[in-house]
């Protein structure tokens, strides 16, 4: 057979697996506007994270190849989306403009078949979501270079709500310009964050531009598409949805660079068996209080994975501690965990359990 004929006999026989998959993805579709009958009936939650991961998860190790293993998530994920979204529709904010890292992270939770809002301000989310105006909120906490988003730790604090959910995105920055002309350039804008984050590189090549905070790098974006002499670093999706140039590709000092989001929500989110449980406390100002509140987990054997302290608005040199450990407030070693610690702090808020999400 000729390798023309050959190549056209392999494309029809991919059509034909295409339309299978398309059967399927249709009768996959009526199964789960069954399930949505079903849950209105017993008043059911939508979106059940719980239940998502799991069907992830179990692909992922089906999964035999060739198909890559890292597309298997994001296939699944948006299939995912699709169907959910014949149940009902799902709003989540999240930091804005449009083409923010937080709004790349919204996607990556919950597919694009969700409506998405972006915020003006990480305070604007919080309300949002503590008015339940939206379902669900997305907020940056903490990047694996700058550290914690100081602002999302203070807006818990006082937040009326729960963690639902986190997610881990690798954060990559390209600078971006109207023209796309190095030479023109004369500022640069981008969110504290990002400039931190490509602090060498611009160094090295624009050492003596300018460098303008904005409250979002989707915004930086928005900003350069007004001015040839202005580049923004922001996401190559900003690129697209504001008309700009790239300038440079991944310009971040280093490249595993990951940002954690929060996803906030007024509701509690079940247990999955690979959980993570976040609380914020204060202790007595006494020599020992904070080890005895970190000998309690470590006599339990629970792993600490974050701790972070912020100060006390109002009480100088006083501070509120904030961790994260593996575990469900639903797991008996964790509910007596919690309780023993309420006994050594002064005050303690339990901010959510959610499923960890590496």
């Amino acid at each position: 057979m000729e390798p023309d004929e050959r190549i056209r006999s392999l494309r029809r026989d991919i059509e034909t697996v295409d339309e299978e998959i398309l059967a399927f993805l249709n009768e996959r579709a009526r199964i789960v506007e069954e399930v949505g009958r079903v849950k209105a009936e017993v008043n059911m939650e939508i979106y059940a994270p719980q239940r998502e991961e799991e069907v992830l998860h179990r692909l992922n190790q089906r999964n035999s190849g060739p198909f890559p293993q890292r597309a298997v998530s994001p296939v699944f994920r948006e299939i995912i989306s699709a169907c959910r979204s014949l149940e009902a529709e799902l709003t989540v904010n999240y930091l804005g403009p449009p083409g923010t890292h937080t709004h790349l992270a919204s996607l990556k939770q919950f597919g694009s078949s969700v409506r998405t809002v972006p915020e003006e301000g990480l305070q604007d989310v919080f309300e949002a979501v503590e008015r339940e105006k939206v379902n669900f909120g997305v907020v940056p906490v903490e990047n694996s270079i700058e550290g914690a988003v100081d602002r999302t730790l203070d807006l818990l604090i006082d937040f009326d709500g729960r963690i639902y959910g986190e997610v881990y995105l690798r954060v990559s920055h390209d600078l971006l310009s109207k023209t796309g002309k190095a030479e023109e350039i004369q500022k640069i804008y981008s969110h504290p964050q990002a400039l931190g984050q490509c602090r060498e590189w611009l160094r090295k090549n624009f050492p003596h531009v300018p460098l303008i905070e904005t409250v979002s790098t989707a915004k930086a974006a928005e900003l350069t598409g007004e001015d040839s002499t202005v580049a923004a670093i922001a996401t190559s999706l900003a690129a697209s949805l504001y008309g700009l140039k790239v300038i440079a590709s991944q310009i971040e000092d280093y490249l595993q660079n990951y940002t954690r989001f929060l996803v906030l929500s007024r509701k509690t989110c079940g247990r999955t068996g690979k959980d993570k449980t976040s609380l914020l406390f204060s202790i007595p100002h006494v020599p020992g209080s904070l080890y005895r509140v970190l000998q309690i987990l470590s006599e339990r054997r629970i792993n600490l994975t974050k701790i972070e302290s912020r100060p006390m608005k109002g009480k100088s040199w006083e501070y509120l501690f904030f961790v994260d450990f593996e575990g469900h407030v639903e797991d008996p070693v964790i509910d007596d965990t919690v309780k023993e610690l309420k006994k050594n702090v002064l005050f303690m808020k339990d901010l959510g359990s959610y499923p960890r999400s590496y």
